[in-house]
């Protein structure tokens, strides 16, 4: 068995392309490797700015002969047949061997020298390399044929055991040499093998290792800071980077003017990070101080003196920049930045950044005002929206989109604005994704919901939806921020009706514009008719409180509204089930829930699902749902045969049935009438006051009388008159069931 040594030598790889480039050399040497029947084990690959390197170790000196069968034509096939076949095969005819009257053509194929199958691979993986970027150089890059990489490739080296692997690819021939450091050790390195491939890399100042080089970056960056009683903001993404973009990394300790820190902290870490890749760190009283560490390629002669002078400079440069927008966008309230959100447009059919904003502080007064988030200010909820974006037009998140919210929570807060009303600026994207800060503060929680009830309710009503993997405008993202907020903070609401009134608001919005002289009109007319309030049916609205002149076009935005939010319920059904999976909560029993309808409230509806959960978790639960199928299946065959006075609906009102209603009725029939009698009353009136687990009790009391029902009586009995009464019991008993949970959805 012998080791394999590849190094693919290049310009500068970027450093976010580094990982990706291990992986796809990998993936392509492995598939190379498989073709060719060999089997390969662990891979190093180790990667640099300047080398993507691979060592397999293991590998047979040849590979084993096979010997292949295929079953060709039967021999009394017409002759086009057996010639296609011998073309196939490449075989003659003599050479077939004639079974029961079936050609088999049996090929035997001899075990090739490994190093012939690399020297085949090489170029084939240099050529099928897949970066996100890469282009041509050279004379021959005229040709759309020629070879490319991310940077321009200048050295292969290619070693099976100690022989060199020959191969050439774009004019660079396989070899033993390689080289060092660009400046430590520019000369060529004699590569004997694998084995000492990375000490004598080492002996030249590179290290290889990118998870070596990574851990001299973390620990190195931190014992800088240590060392001048300061501590790192750990940053794990820019660790990487720094080894990314190293052979021989060196952090460096420096120092920046203390004046710079009368800017945001998180402008002055963004301007470091982003610009310049540098750490930044807090002082003993855990706040920023004015340090940075960055991260050398060289083994400076003073100590990297020069180098953090250098890099002090260009830093002050870069922090002026950010204290200067920091001091011009304050020379202007957020209300008159927001000013320039009317010139922005937001989507074509939705209008501008402006119009979202005053739908948005419309949503976030009114759901202040209902009381749906408790404790909040409805003037300070419709002051945070009104500026909540007027940061996006600020200097500051122009250089640093990152930032948006985050300054204009700054600003806010320099401009003496309540504090809850700033902060309510900073936090209203959250929560971002999964795993983020949910806002718990009051007008936060009426912004951040009200912005991600606009999206989404906007998107919707102009067909904008996500479809397969595409979600352009982040509608998932925001029904689980939705679905965070709501249940994060126990906000008991009809989620079914805050869409209608955000879906309302739009279509209402895009319906005045066509017909100004009625733009007022047609909003109010749908606000009134209870788009904005649950206390109201919007239908007894649209039937007798339309205005005059206008009832068409009210009439279409309120039918738009409602059809639309319809379709919001069941993707939040689909999204909450994506969010409770990491919770354990089964898909099918939320399913269970909303399929009875009408439950649009999150944390009566999760309640719900969880008191359910833990009842089939039961033996009890895992009968019952054997016994609701059982009786599911026979109504559904009986159809028709159930007397209509007695049959009932599974969703709809239970039959009414007493023991008088049939004298025949057996004491089986009867214990099974009685625990209804008991159970439906139990079950709904806990389901109404929302004693989930009590619902549950009151189903489980109905477990023993069904069991009994279908192991003591034969339901469809010869008599007409029996068959009729046990249909009956057992629709009451499903609808029942029915009160609680859809348990035709649920699996098992």
């Amino acid at each position: 068995m012998t080791d394999f040594l590849l190094e693919l030598r290049s310009e500068e790889i970027p450093a976010r392309m580094q990982a990706g480039a291990r992986a796809e050399l990998e993936k392509l040497f492995r598939a190379q490797m498989a073709a060719a029947g060999i089997d390969v084990g662990d891979l190093t690959i180790w990667s640099t700015p300047r080398r993507l390197a691979l060592i397999a170790k293991g590998l047979p000196q040849a590979t084993a002969a096979v010997s292949e069968e295929i079953k060709g034509p039967r021999s009394s096939a017409p002759p086009q047949a057996l010639e296609g076949f011998l073309r196939k095969t490449g075989l003659t005819q003599d050479q077939l061997e004639d079974r029961d009257g079936v050609y088999f053509a049996v090929i035997d194929k001899p075990g090739r020298a490994t190093a012939e199958v690399l020297a085949e691979a090489i170029p084939a993986i240099v050529r099928g390399f897949t970066w996100p970027k890469s282009m041509r150089w050279g004379k021959e890059s005229a040709s759309s044929e020629s070879l490319r990489w991310v940077r321009p490739l200048s050295g292969i080296v290619a070693i099976f055991g100690d022989e060199l692997v020959p191969c050439e690819i774009g004019g660079i021939a396989s070899g033993f040499v390689t080289r060092g450091h660009r400046f430590h050790c520019p000369g060529e390195i004699t590569i004997g093998s694998a084995a000492d491939y990375a000490e004598k890399l080492r002996a030249c100042h590179v290290i290889v290792d990118h998870e070596e080089r990574q851990a001299i970056v973390r620990d190195g960056a931190a014992k800088a800071a240590a060392d001048a009683g300061l501590s790192l903001v750990e940053d794990e993404g820019l660790v990487i980077e720094n080894a990314g973009l190293t052979e021989w990394p060196v952090p460096l300790l420096g120092r920046f003017d203390e004046a710079f820190l009368e800017v945001p902290p998180e402008v002055i870490q963004l301007t470091a990070r982003v610009n310049q890749k540098y750490f930044v760190v807090n002082g003993k009283d855990g706040k920023l101080a004015n340090g940075f560490v960055c991260t050398a390629n060289i083994d400076a002669k003073d100590g990297g003196a020069e180098i953090v002078a250098g890099n002090r400079k260009v830093l002050a440069a870069r922090l002026s920049d950010a204290r200067f927008f920091w001091e011009q966008d304050q020379k202007k309230t957020l209300a008159q930045h927001a000013e320039k959100l009317a010139n922005i447009t937001f989507h074509e059919k939705l209008g501008t950044v402006a119009d979202k904003v005053e739908r948005v502080a419309k949503l976030a007064e009114w759901l202040a005002s209902e009381g749906i988030v408790p404790n909040c200010d409805p003037a300070f909820a419709r002051q945070a929206a009104e500026l909540a974006k007027a940061d996006l037009v600020t200097e500051m998140v122009g250089e640093f989109p990152e930032l948006q919210g985050l300054m204009g929570g700054y600003y806010a807060r320099a401009e003496g604005l309540p504090d809850s009303v700033a902060d309510a600026i900073r936090d209203h994207y959250k929560p971002v994704g999964q795993g983020d800060d949910v806002p718990t503060a009051p007008v936060t929680v009426a912004v951040a919901l009200a912005d991600k009830l606009d999206s989404f309710g906007g998107f919707f009503a102009i067909d904008e939806r996500p479809t397969g993997s595409k979600d352009p405008f982040a509608l998932r993202r925001s029904v689980i921020g939705i679905a965070s907020i709501v249940l994060a903070n126990g906000l008991r609401f009809s989620l079914q009706d805050a869409m209608k009134w955000s879906v309302g608001r739009v279509v209402a919005g895009r319906i005045g514009k066509e017909h100004a002289q009625h733009a007022n009109a047609i909003e109010g007319a749908l606000v009134a008719a209870g788009l904005a309030s649950s206390g109201q049916p919007i239908e007894d609205y649209k039937e007798t409180h339309l205005l005059p002149n206008i009832d068409a076009l009210a009439a279409e935005a309120f039918d738009r509204a409602v059809t639309v939010s319809g379709e919001m319920m069941n993707f939040v059904a689909d999204r909450l089930k994506v969010q409770q999976r990491e919770a354990g909560v089964r898909h099918d029993l939320i399913d269970a829930v909303f399929a009875l309808g009408g439950e649009d409230d999150l944390v009566r509806l999760l309640a719900r699902v969880k008191a359910l959960q833990a009842f089939m978790a039961t033996e009890d639960g895992a009968n019952l749902l054997a016994g609701y199928k059982r009786a599911a299946n026979i109504l559904k065959q009986a159809e028709k045969d159930v007397v209509p006075a007695q049959a009932g609906t599974a969703g709809g009102t239970a039959p009414t049935i007493t023991a008088s209603a049939f004298a025949g009725a057996t004491d089986v029939d009867k214990a099974l009438l009685a625990a209804l009698d008991a159970a439906e009353p139990a079950a709904s009136a806990a389901v109404a006051d929302e004693r989930f687990t009590d619902a549950m009790a009151a189903l489980a009391s109905l477990r023993a009388p069904i069991d009994a029902f279908f192991d003591g009586v034969m339901v469809n009995d010869p008599d007409e008159a029996v068959r009729a009464y046990r249909l009956g019991l057992l629709s009451r008993f499903t609808g029942a069931v029915h009160g609680v949970a859809d348990f035709s959805t649920i699996e098992g």
